[in-house]
């Protein structure tokens, strides 16, 4: 009998954990599998193949009323690519699948394609197959990546420890208020973007949700560097990535309110709340330890790089506010299981 995901599972994490149990990795080949932002499998003597698989769904991760097809496009594949930069890897191959709307025209779809193929030129990719379908209404986008990696160098989220101090790339937040400032400009309660010239907060984070930029070459150059000890991007709102970092570590971070970057142009507590929860930023967030501080700059190509908290021995993840009091942080980003 068919019962909704939301009654059987409370979370994406507990589905997770479930789905584990149920395909453990059992080649020898297998370096990580279900639980991390890609698989990673041994395929040759000097490197490991990087895997990952990301599903855009109309009305979850989309809608044809406030995303131009090239968005949808590009926010597809970049999902994808993200999740290779998590590991330090190279994107080299994708498939792409689409299901799409009996209603699209020929022109939206090559908007759409164009949003994939110019994001992945930028970052030398080739689209080498896929699938088609046709539906009535909702459109399906499957992305399949592969990327390599030096054998045994790929970054994991398992790898922090006690006393390292945790990072985060770039603004946080920044792409959910993007979001909001789309759909106040859909309801007609404000301009969102006066022209392509505004250089104002909200046109930048408007293109931040609608063009996100992958950390490819940032998350190579950490990981060439041998300096985060674990990595993952930030795809579900720091607050709920940060624990599911902490939780594969086996270790509890504090963190300090007052340095995560948040998007400018609101109100500070609004600002702290999109950073915490918004998602979608594809940043990344890694941990770092401290012999290893002198190797990492205040920004690397003109992407910041801040220090925001500690790793501690204790599995708790506190926020820190600037009057020294703590609260547990609550794993508040997105969550497809609870919505």
């Amino acid at each position: 009998m068919y019962t909704t995901a939301k009654m059987i599972f409370q979370s994406e994490g507990e589905f997770v954990r479930w789905l584990r149990t149920l395909t453990s990795a059992k080649s020898p080949k297998i370096r990580t599998g279900i639980g991390d932002d890609a698989a990673v499998v041994r395929v040759g003597s000097d490197r490991d193949l990087i895997l990952t698989a990301d599903l855009s769904i109309e009305g979850v991760h989309f809608t044809t009323r406030l995303h131009p097809a090239r968005s949808i496009g590009h926010r597809a594949l970049a999902r994808s690519l993200s999740d290779i930069a998590a590991m330090g890897g190279v994107p080299r191959f994708a498939l792409i699948s689409v299901a799409f709307s009996r209603s699209a025209s020929r022109a939206w779809i090559e908007e759409f394609y164009g949003g994939i193929l110019d994001l992945a030129a930028r970052f030398s990719v080739d689209v080498i197959g896929g699938d088609t379908s046709i539906v009535r209404r909702t459109i399906m986008i499957d992305v399949v990546l592969a990327g390599e990696v030096a054998r045994g160098r790929g970054l994991l989220r398992s790898g922090a420890r006690a006393g390292d101090v945790i990072f985060v790339s770039g603004s946080l937040g920044q792409s959910a208020r993007g979001l909001e400032v789309l759909k106040s400009q859909a309801r007609g309660r404000k301009r969102a973007l006066k022209n392509q010239q505004d250089n104002s907060e909200a046109t930048r984070a408007v293109r931040s949700h609608l063009y996100p930029e992958p950390r490819c070459e940032l998350g190579g150059w950490l990981r060439r560097g041998g300096i985060p000890s674990a990595m993952m991007d930030i795809s579900d709102g720091l607050s709920s990535d940060l624990i599911r970092l902490c939780e594969a570590s086996g270790v509890g971070a504090k963190v300090d309110a007052w340095r995560i970057p948040g998007p400018a142009g609101v109100q500070p507590k609004r600002s702290l709340e999109l950073a915490l929860n918004g998602g979608e930023d594809y940043e990344l967030l890694f941990t770092v330890p401290k012999r290893k501080m002198t190797k990492l700059p205040r920004s690397h190509r003109g992407v910041p790089l801040r220090c925001i908290g500690q790793v501690c021995r204790s599995q708790d993840v506190l926020l820190v506010h600037e009057d020294g009091e703590c609260s547990a942080l609550a794993a508040a980003g997105y969550d497809h299981f609870s919505k």
